[in-house]
């Protein structure tokens, strides 16, 4: 069954169908469930919810886009609601002074390479929520800090201040970390 049946077959609701389209797309967006929640039981349900919201509504996909770009979106405004739900919103400042434009890419990179996923998505999940967010929606899923102001109500330049401050703090655990292990 190609992507196209698969879709065609969740709008017309069969379980075979839907399956499939799960067991194609659940490890990607349970990794998505898992960037933005504080633990794997929390992500389990974002999927699920993800999931059910995905057979839901799927009839509104228009196939003008790519199918997982939309199961994206789902499931990361899924995870933007559910931390909304639970009052871990975040607090923002728009105050930037002593943040510069540019971090030191170059030892940051070299040391993130000595870290296994696993790792680095603990040290992000174990940042403040607007900064783990706001780095998520921008170093892993690629949105500009134009959209990422507009999906949490935020300026620009606090989208931009909360990534440099998180790369910051993810270089110096980083190098903490490759510290520690050598």
């Amino acid at each position: 069954m190609n992507e196209l049946q698969i879709i065609a077959g969740c709008k017309e609701q069969k379980r075979e169908a839907q399956r499939i389209l799960y067991e194609k797309y659940a490890r990607r967006m349970y990794g998505i469930c898992l960037r933005y929640s504080s633990d794997h039981a929390d992500a389990q349900d974002l999927l699920q919810d993800g999931f059910m919201k995905v057979f839901a509504h799927i009839g509104s996909f228009q196939e003008k886009g790519s199918f997982e770009g939309w199961l994206k979106r789902i499931f990361i405004n899924l995870s933007l609601e559910s931390l909304r739900k639970k009052k871990a919103m975040f607090q923002f400042s728009d105050d930037i002074q002593n943040v510069p434009d540019v971090v030191d890419e170059s030892t940051e990179d070299s040391q993130m390479y000595k870290l296994s996923e696993v790792e680095l998505l603990k040290m992000v999940q174990e940042l403040p929520v607007g900064y783990s967010t706001v780095f998520n929606l921008y170093a892993i899923e690629d949105f500009s800090h134009k959209e990422i102001a507009e999906m949490l109500n935020i300026s620009e330049g606090t989208s931009r201040s909360q990534y440099v401050r998180a790369r910051q703090i993810l270089q110096r655990k980083v190098e903490q970390y490759i510290k520690e292990r050598s």
